[in-house]
């Protein structure tokens, strides 16, 4: 129930709309702390509400499949460079992201992540480590701006923000692949 509360708070303050302007000013705060916060607040929220609905996510995502692959595909959604810029232009889309990130992200990431193996785990974290190569390399090195609300400077921000996490996570999969937990037990 206190995460439930922790992530309502959450998710309330970050409606705000002078604080959800503050994190939208800058592209990196809008792409690398809003909407991680967003998918935060639904993880925490989720507690309350998947142990209510138990058994239809016992035969939905009884492995954690489904359920990641839905996380996967919004968070693959929202790094798109034309819907973060009409997040800013069209209410629609703002909504749709106060909605998708909490409830249709940070939800079925809770319920899925426990399931997975270790190594489909990291098999997730590979692919995100690839995505933000792939992002960083594509925000740092487009010639033109990709992002109408923003300026290059803004993009190139996160675009080495994207790099810095993808380095981040390669280092944790060395440190996976390389360590045996047993050994530390």
């Amino acid at each position: 129930m206190t995460q439930f509360i922790y992530g309502l708070l959450l998710y309330i303050f970050l409606m705000i709309p002078p604080i959800a302007a503050l994190f939208e000013s800058m592209m990196i705060t809008h792409m690398h702390m809003q909407m991680p916060m967003l998918v935060i607040s639904g993880f925490l929220m989720s507690g309350l509400l998947l142990r209510r609905s138990r058994l239809f996510l016992e035969k939905w995502n009884h492995n954690g499949i489904p359920g990641i692959t839905l996380f996967m595909m919004i968070m693959i959604y929202w790094t798109i460079p034309r819907t973060m810029d009409e997040a800013l232009t069209m209410q629609t889309m703002e909504i749709w992201k106060f909605m998708s990130l909490p409830f249709l992200a940070g939800m079925p990431l809770r319920d899925s992540w426990k399931k997975l193996t270790k190594a489909g785990k990291n098999f997730i974290i590979f692919i995100f480590t690839v995505k933000y190569f792939g992002m960083g390399a594509l925000y740092i090195w487009s010639e033109e701006s990709l992002c109408n609300n923003y300026l290059v400077i803004d993009q190139l921000t996160l675009g080495w923000g994207f790099i810095t996490t993808a380095i981040c996570l390669v280092i944790y999969l060395v440190y996976a692949f390389t360590v045996n937990p047993s050994e530390y037990e």
